[in-house]
């Protein structure tokens, strides 16, 4: 009795740090439920690279998958569709523009030399191709007002605007390449970049560069042509200039050495954060291009949960009431240990950070099954011991010791097929793998420790209920 008391202040402890986990970690929800980006990139042939094969289409997965996890967005889905599209899904994020100019460098990363003589013209290129963006952020905020009012023939005279801003910013872009020239280094030397605060007072950051050998050798050799000289080191993604950091006059001599290299500047925490993740990109084997961009409204998501909220309430209640007829005192108790194994698998979920999708419901109300298929099993084979003509006591020990092998045996070969599906899927397959799985481990956890000491507390706790077996199974033996 004491050992079963031990083990009942065992799961209300538990039980409390579960409800803390659920009240101040709000579980995560996916794209499907709460809304965000969706961008579809398009891999394009070059003059060199005629075709699309499994080997570009694996290497810019990589390097879109690095950029992706460089912006910090909670369980994005990176996935390829078909031989030549990748699907990017970006949960939570409400601007998909400032997800498509992270991930829109899509060509080779290149640092270049600013041409001698090309200083002041470079900084009027510099303020044209400011005001063409500064333009172009006002007209799709404008088209966004248009859309949501259904106005087709403003619609119509936006988008024209829209085609000859890009159409502008492309000839700003060709001018502002034209004024540097080639310097043997490109986004295959870059091993590495990060960004931090520029120091420990300051509220500016900076980003950190990492060459292999042959890139720090050649930035060396650029750094050196340019230090003191005013001219900047141009950074190119898809031939448009992203950053121009100068050389100060210290390097001249042998200029920044050791492959290693610091860009200051005026740069905060997301601007330094974002240029990081486009320079870690590195270099693409062939073109791509972002062919849609589409953002997935909240209110799908809303209706989604709504939905799954009343399907999961309405099958549980079904359950417990089910269990509480059939299975009498034993399905209450089983009620219980099932409450207690929803409130754990969802704190399971936050404490884990799993991003919740309507695949990952499914996997969760699956396994809420799979937790009244093991309660199932125990309370059968406590009526057989009963009717067997053992006490109730003697039952209970004995159904829980009969059923634990058939409840091992179920759960692992679930908990296997859950790893196979997580290891080998991808996107809501892993989803729906990593609630189940999870679900089916607390439900072994609640079905053999709950439901047991439950069971055990009540019979040897409450002398009369040993003398009433009716209550556990439908015409008992006379002898009990």
């Amino acid at each position: 009795m004491e050992k079963q008391r031990g083990i009942l202040a065992l799961i209300v402890v538990v039980l409390m740090i579960a409800i803390v986990f659920l009240v101040t970690m709000p579980i995560r929800l996916g794209l499907d439920l709460q809304g965000g980006a969706q961008l579809t990139i398009q891999l394009k042939t070059t003059e060199e690279i005629k075709k699309i094969t499994a080997k570009e289409l694996e290497e810019v997965f990589s390097v879109i998958e690095d950029r992706v996890n460089g912006l910090g967005v909670s369980e994005p889905v990176v996935q390829t569709v078909g031989s030549d599209q990748i699907l990017v899904q970006l949960p939570g994020v409400n601007d998909p523009k400032e997800a498509e100019r992270v991930l829109g460098g899509t060509a080779q990363l290149e640092f270049r030399k600013q041409k001698p003589g090309s200083e002041a013209q470079l900084r009027i290129e510099q303020e044209v191709r400011g005001e063409l963006l500064r333009k172009k952020e006002e007209l799709q905020e404008n088209q966004e007002e248009l859309e949501k009012n259904n106005d087709e023939n403003g619609l119509a005279t936006i988008r024209e605007e829209i085609a000859e801003n890009q159409a502008a910013i492309a000839r700003s872009n060709e001018a502002i390449a034209k004024l540097f020239e080639d310097a043997n280094l490109t986004g295959k030397n870059l091993k590495d970049a990060n960004y931090g605060p520029a120091g420990q007072t300051s509220n500016t950051w900076e980003v950190i560069l990492r060459f292999d050998a042959a890139g720090g050798q050649a930035f060396a050799d650029l750094t050196k042509d340019l230090a003191g000289t005013g001219r900047s080191i141009g950074i190119f993604i898809d031939n448009g200039l992203i950053s121009s950091p100068v050389v100060g006059p210290e390097f001249a001599q042998n200029g920044i050495t050791g492959g290693n290299a610091v860009i200051t500047g005026n740069f905060d925490a997301q601007s330094s954060k974002e240029l990081a993740v486009q320079l870690r990109g590195g270099a693409l084997p062939v073109p791509v291009e972002i062919v849609e961009n589409r953002t997935v409204g909240a209110t799908l998501g809303k209706d989604s949960i709504q939905r799954s909220i009343y399907a999961g309430i309405g099958g549980l209640t079904l359950v417990l009431v089910f269990m509480a007829v059939y299975y009498r005192v034993p399905g209450l108790i089983a009620d219980v240990a099932l409450i207690i194994y929803a409130i754990l698998s969802l704190a399971a979920f936050a404490a884990l950070g799993v991003t919740l999708t309507l695949p990952g419901i499914a996997g969760f109300i699956l396994s809420i099954g799979m937790a009244v298929d093991a309660n199932v099993l125990i309370f059968e084979r406590t009526r057989e011991e009963i009717r067997a003509g053992k006490t109730l006591y003697r039952s209970v020990e004995s159904g829980f010791y009969r059923a634990f092998s058939s409840i091992l045996d179920g759960n692992v070969t679930t908990v296997i097929a859950c790893a196979a599906l997580f290891w080998l899927g991808s996107g809501l397959v892993k989803g729906f793998a990593l609630t189940l799985g999870l679900g089916v481990m607390v439900s072994m956890f609640t079905a053999i420790t709950c439901s047991r000491t439950f069971m055990l507390l009540l019979v040897l706790g409450i002398p009369g209920l040993r003398q009433k077996p009716q209550l556990f199974v439908p015409n008992p033996p006379v002898s009990q």
